[in-house]
C-alpha cells in the first residue's frame, strides 16, 4: 500500500487531517511532515559531504540584515561529546551519535570587527541584538534538520545544553560575546528504535486570521489532545503524561527549569548585557 501525504496528517493530527488535495503532492512537503525526533542513533560517521551540504543549508537560511550573527560548533570528538551529554542530563544520544551541532548566537565576529576597524560599537548589549542572533541560529538549524532528513538522516534539538550554559560555552571555548543556545544532534537513525510521527495540537489551536482570537472550545480541543498524546505515548512505551500535566509541570516555577533560571545571568556573563 502506498503511503501518502494524507497518512502522515492523520498521524501528526491524530486522525483530523484538514483537507489535502492531490496537487500539494511535494516531496520537499512529504518531508517535512514526516519529522520527528531521534533518540537512537547509529555510531556511523556521516558520509563524505553530508557535513559540507548541512552547512551550505544552515547558511542558506535568511539572516536579519545578512549580519549572520550565529556561529556552529561541530562536536565530533567521543570525549567531549561525553561531557556535554553529561551537562545536558545524561541524554545517550548526544554520545551515542557520531556528531553534535551546537549552535552559538554570535556576537563575537562584529566585536571583531570593530576592534580591526577601531570604532565602537555597543548595539550588541540590548536585548533585541541577542534575541536576533539566537532566531537567526534557529532559522540556520532548522534548514540543517530539513536537509538532513532529506538526506535519511535523524536529529534531535537538545535545549538542555542550556542547563549549563556557562560550563558549555567553557568547555567549546566560546569568545566573549558568543553564547550556546541549543544543541542539534544528527546520525544515521538506528533502524531497531521505530520512531512515529507525534500528534500536534488542532490548527485551530494555533493558527489567528488577522486578530489573534481564543477559540470558543478551546479547552475541549485541548482535552481532545490530550487524549490523542496519550494514546501516541501508550503506543511507544512512553509515560502517559498527556499534554497538559507536561506544560503546567515544566513551567510551573524557576526550578522546573533545571538550571535554566540562571541563564540571564550566563548570558550577561557572556558579555550581553541585555538591556
Amino acid at each position: 500500500m502506498t503511503h501518502t501525504t494524507t497518512d502522515d496528517l492523520h498521524q501528526r493530527y491524530a486522525g483530523h487531517a484538514p483537507a489535502w488535495t492531490p496537487h500539494l503532492e511535494h516531496p520537499v512537503l512529504q518531508s517535512l511532515l514526516r519529522h520527528r525526533s531521534v533518540r537512537r542513533f547509529l555510531s556511523t560517521p556521516l558520509a563524505p559531504g553530508v557535513l559540507d551540504a548541512l552547512v551550505a543549508a544552515a547558511q542558506s537560511a535568511p539572516t536579519s540584515s545578512n549580519l549572520q550573527t550565529w556561529s556552529v560548533v561541530v562536536v565530533q570528538e567521543q570525549a567531549l561529546r561525553d561531557s556535554l551529554a553529561a551537562l545536558a542530563g545524561h541524554q545517550a544520544h548526544i554520545a551515542q551519535a557520531p556528531v553534535l551541532l551546537v549552535w552559538v548566537a554570535d556576537l563575537s565576529r562584529a566585536l571583531r570587527l570593530a576592534e580591526a576597524a577601531g570604532q565602537a560599537i555597543e548595539a550588541h548589549q540590548y536585548l533585541d541584538t541577542y534575541l536576533m542572533a539566537s532566531v537567526d541560529a534557529g532559522l540556520a538549524a532548522q534548514n540543517v534538520v530539513a536537509a538532513a532528513e532529506a538526506l535519511g538522516h535523524g536529529t534531535v534539538y537538545i535545549g538542555a545544553l542550556r542547563n549549563h550554559a556557562r560550563e558549555v560555552a567553557r568547555l567549546l571555548a566560546l569568545p566573549r560575546g558568543a553564547m550556546p543556545v541549543f544543541g542539534l544532534v544528527v546520525g544515521l537513525p538506528d533502524p531497531a528504535a521505530a520512531t512515529a510521527i507525534k500528534p500536534r495540537l488542532a490548527p485551530a489551536q494555533v493558527v489567528h486570521f488577522d486578530r489573534y482570537r481564543v477559540p470558543d472550545d478551546e479547552q475541549e480541543q485541548i482535552a481532545d489532545y490530550d487524549v490523542a498524546l496519550r494514546a501516541f505515548q501508550r503506543a511507544n512505551g512512553l509515560p502517559e503524561v498527556g499534554w497538559t500535566p507536561a506544560v503546567l509541570q515544566r513551567l510551573k516555577n524557576g526550578q522546573s527549569l533545571n538550571g535554566r533560571e540562571h541563564l540571564r545571568e550566563a548570558v550577561q556573563a557572556a558579555g550581553f548585557e541585555l538591556r
